[in-house]
């Protein structure tokens, strides 16, 4: 009986998605769960698994078009139907889809799991000598994705470019119009691999490249949130000295223990959560002309990604300790970037953290995340000259290492006395360390 593929709702306020690639075409086989489509959204970018094993018989809506959720996009006929219905299979044969004993020689990979990867996958696998074995895989139960491809890829030619760093500035001249000699890559053979590498998309001076659809809708919620809510923003400087002792001494320590690198984000993150129980108006949300008082902190963090940003949330944070914290922020990053976020997991937040001094600044000033009534802004870890002050009231100048937080909030709901005494609980949090990290 043929299965209706529909658009998934990925978010609850979200009411569309646009389908930015097929990865099968219609007539070819697919497992239960291998990806199917990849969709974008202003939340998530998503490969969307087939809810079955079959044959895919109709693909409704082309790649580019954006579709209300719950509308079917494809339908998918079982084994038994297809075996019934061999003309279903027609309409695009053998346009671009290799027979089944040219795919067995695409590459070396062992037939239990050539059914795990998509076409794109085994394509790009085979025109840059891949074995699909040694690429680590970031899908759905270990399957190898486009993303794992292109990162390997990546890796392989950063490597294979060190022992020749003087020639980058000429491959890179030369690459518009090929002209390198051959005998410049006899020497190094991972170098032709690499030229056959699918060129990323990039802007070129004076051309007019339309916004993706993650990004149209991200400006339009950062437009609405800046004409809803009058920002202010509240700046406090925080030493981190002890903070920055803690993680060196422990951090190999921990990850050994616990399996998960040890940054300073739960560390952000623990503090806030602590905050925002002592002072529950800054986790709370205007609702028309009342203030909705959340009973849980749902911990947004921002996730910049190559295609656009992403709020990945920690759902009951107050529930969790500082091991609890850490795991789920590193796996909710680690999925948004191999989008392979589940729809919950990206929206609902109460409270937002945004990094933005992994890039070096001093401090950002934020765009509330609606429909939250505060972000905090994460800035740059430095060292600088500070005046301390002894039990006796003696002064003197050490090296410290202080970093720069910005809080943004919803002036409706949150006066500036309240977000003073927040980020002031928030600073002493982290200058008094005193917590279990595990």
């Amino acid at each position: 009986m043929p299965t209706d593929v529909t658009m998934p709702q990925m978010g609850e306020s979200i009411f569309e998605g646009t389908i930015t690639r097929w990865l099968k075409k219609a007539g070819d086989p697919i497992e239960k769960d291998e990806p199917l489509f990849e969709i974008s959204t202003d939340k998530v970018d998503a490969e969307i698994p087939s809810p079955i094993a079959g044959i895919l018989t109709e693909i409704r809506f082309p790649e580019g078009a954006t579709v209300q959720v719950n509308t079917v996009v494809a339908v998918i006929a079982d084994s038994a139907d297809a075996s019934a219905a061999p003309p279903a299979p027609a309409p695009e044969p053998p346009a671009e889809s290799a027979p089944p004993a040219e795919e067995s020689q695409e590459e070396p990979v062992s037939s239990a799991r050539r059914a795990r990867y998509s076409p794109l996958v085994r394509r790009l696998a085979k025109d840059n000598n891949i074995d699909l074995d040694q690429v680590p895989g970031t899908g759905i139960e270990g399957r190898v994705t486009k993303e794992d491809v292109l990162r390997y890829l990546e890796q392989r030619e950063a490597v294979s470019a060190q022992p020749t760093v003087e020639r980058i500035p000429e491959v890179a001249a030369a690459t518009p119009q090929p002209t390198t000699p051959p005998t410049k890559t006899v020497s190094a053979p991972p170098v032709p691999a690499a030229e056959s590498v699918p060129p990323r998309p990039a802007a070129l001076p004076g051309e007019l490249v339309p916004l993706s659809k993650m990004r149209a809708i991200i400006a339009q919620r950062m437009v609405e949130s800046a004409q809803t809510a009058p920002h202010v923003h509240t700046v406090f400087k925080v030493d981190m000295t002890r903070i920055v002792r803690l993680r060196e001494r422990e951090k190999r320590a921990f990850e050994q223990r616990n399996g998960v690198k040890l940054t300073y984000m739960p560390f952000v993150a623990v503090a806030a959560v602590e905050s925002l129980r002592k002072f529950p108006i800054v986790n709370a949300s205007m609702e028309n002309a009342s203030v909705r008082y959340h009973q849980n902190v749902n911990l947004g963090i921002a996730v910049a990604l190559d295609w656009g940003l992403i709020v990945a949330v920690v759902k009951q944070a107050e529930e969790r300790n500082f091991l609890g914290l850490a795991r789920a922020i590193a796996d909710l990053a680690e999925r948004a970037r191999g989008k392979r976020l589940r729809p919950d997991e990206a929206s609902g937040s109460t409270f937002t953290l945004t990094n933005s001094g992994i890039f070096g600044e001093e401090f950002g000033t934020p765009i509330i995340n609606q429909p939250d009534s505060a972000i905090l802004a994460i800035g740059g870890l430095r060292k600088e000259p500070a005046v301390l002050t002894d039990a006796q009231g003696n002064d003197s100048i050490a090296i410290r290492s202080v970093q720069h937080f910005c809080l943004g909030f919803d002036h409706r709901i949150i006066d500036g006395a309240d977000a003073g005494k927040f980020m002031s609980e928030f600073k002493k949090t982290l200058e008094s360390w005193n917590y279990d990290i595990g």
